[in-house]
């Protein structure tokens, strides 16, 4: 089948590439001539394990190709995916003017029978608001359908090369075929393709986000209150998770969750139940949780150090919002950074993939080194902000060398809390003692 995909970031470089690599002709499409130009040379401009090797070997077969060029990019495909950015307002809804406008742009080059799908997150009604847009220039038949992702960063083409399930929203017999024909490859295990309607597509990534954003905020309120009680948040964790109605994912506490989709999506969802005077009372103590959560280390590292950062220096171990990506959005790292920075403190920082990314936005306000164990040299102690496996066994004699302190604030629980105590760190992370 002749895709094309506008937009080439993390959803549409992901979708354009695993679509290639089922047998389709994709063309991606984005404004970026530099991006494009740099594609098209075969440099993939997202890190996303696995991503890569199929990225290179779709252009050698000529199955995937990037232009500027909209009209060129959707002239003979049979679909036409969306995956545009929708960042939030300042007052927490999607904007939709990417979605709409290239929608526009879509209804005054469109000559034959199309699918257009809206693979971006979006609120309910996106789909009718882009089929109106595109029917103020083009009469013809057309369909437009919701196909919410549900890609993981860390494990995206994983994701979408064998989906737990896929979603499409329409009404269209016609449509559902193209669709049901497209993503048959994906789901020969036995994986469902849900049809539904396209409001209540819409609303289910929403949902689905939205959900796992609450069992993360519920973990970590549960592990403040283990701190309080002397309880253990693991313990609990596995006795929670051998409850299949509640399951083992998403109960890992921690400083709090980042990245694209929970913050903006919880917002989004928040916004929208607004709009038709529904006061969504959760999310907004997951929101509110969330973002107490991204701090909590700091008291901690405040008491050990007498209530007093200045002229301190921290090793900072992680950047990304996760381990196995270079997204920051949201990442309870700067968070940290900048709390640290306004005590008097200083920073120096290691991360295997994200550090350009900071770089970028904070510039020389903290230290960038090669490797984690440079972040130690003449630091007070060492924070932990992401759970890359490369943390997890380190080399402890060479950490005793270069720390000043035996002091370690671990947000993401790496460590085990008896090994840390027999080796006589002072060591405290989130809903252990």
């Amino acid at each position: 089948m002749k895709i094309a995909v506008v937009g080439t970031g993390y959803v549409g470089l992901v979708s354009g590439t695993c679509f290639a690599e089922t047998g389709n002709h994709v063309v991606c499409i984005d404004i970026d001539k530099e991006k494009v130009d740099q594609l098209s040379r075969g440099k993939i401009t997202i890190y996303e394990p696995g991503l890569e090797k199929i990225f290179l070997r779709n252009i050698k077969d000529n199955r995937l190709s990037f232009t500027t060029n909209l009209a060129e990019g959707i002239k003979d495909a049979k679909v036409v995916f969306l995956a545009l950015p929708t960042p939030p307002g300042e007052d927490g809804s999607a904007d939709l003017k990417f979605v709409l406008g290239v929608a526009k742009q879509i209804g005054n080059l469109l000559t034959d029978y199309k699918v257009i799908v809206n693979k971006s997150t979006v609120p309910v009604g996106t789909a009718e608001k882009v089929r109106q847009v595109i029917l103020e220039n083009y009469k013809q038949d057309f369909d437009v359908v919701s196909n919410p992702e549900f890609l993981r960063e860390g494990v995206a083409v994983d994701d979408f090369m064998k989906p737990d399930r896929v979603v499409i929203g329409t009404v269209s017999e016609r449509a559902k075929k193209v669709m049901n024909d497209l993503y048959a490859p994906y789901v020969r295990q036995g994986n469902p393709i849900i049809f539904m309607d396209e409001k209540s597509a819409e609303l289910t990534k929403y949902a689905a986000n939205s959900f796992l954003a609450t069992k993360i905020s519920f973990m970590n309120e549960i592990a403040q209150l283990c701190e309080k009680l002397g309880a253990d948040v693991d313990m609990i964790r596995r006795g929670m998770g051998s409850d299949d109605r509640i399951g083992k994912r998403f109960l890992f506490p921690g400083i709090g969750y980042g990245g694209s989709c929970f913050p903006k999506d919880v917002q989004a969802l928040i916004k929208s139940s607004e709009e038709v005077f529904y006061d969504f009372q959760i999310l907004k103590a997951v929101e509110a949780v969330n973002r107490k959560q991204k701090l909590h280390l700091i008291p901690k590292i405040k008491a050990y150090f007498n209530n007093n950062l200045k002229g301190k220096h921290f090793a900072l171990w992680g950047l990304a919002f996760k381990p196995n990506t270079d997204d920051i959005r949201e990442a309870p790292a700067l968070q940290l950074i900048d709390s640290l920075l306004k005590e008097g403190a200083t920073i120096s920082a290691f991360d295997p993939e994200a550090m350009q990314n900071v770089k970028k936005q904070l510039g020389d306000s903290i230290f960038f080194v090669e490797n984690q164990y440079l972040a130690l040299e003449n630091a007070d102690a060492l924070i932990i902000a992401t759970e890359w496996s490369e943390f997890r066994t380190p080399d402890f004699e060479m950490m005793d060398k270069k720390l000043k302190h035996r002091a370690i604030f671990d947000g993401r629980n790496v460590f085990e809390v008896t090994q840390m105590k027999d080796m006589g760190y002072h060591y405290e992370s989130v809903g252990r003692l």
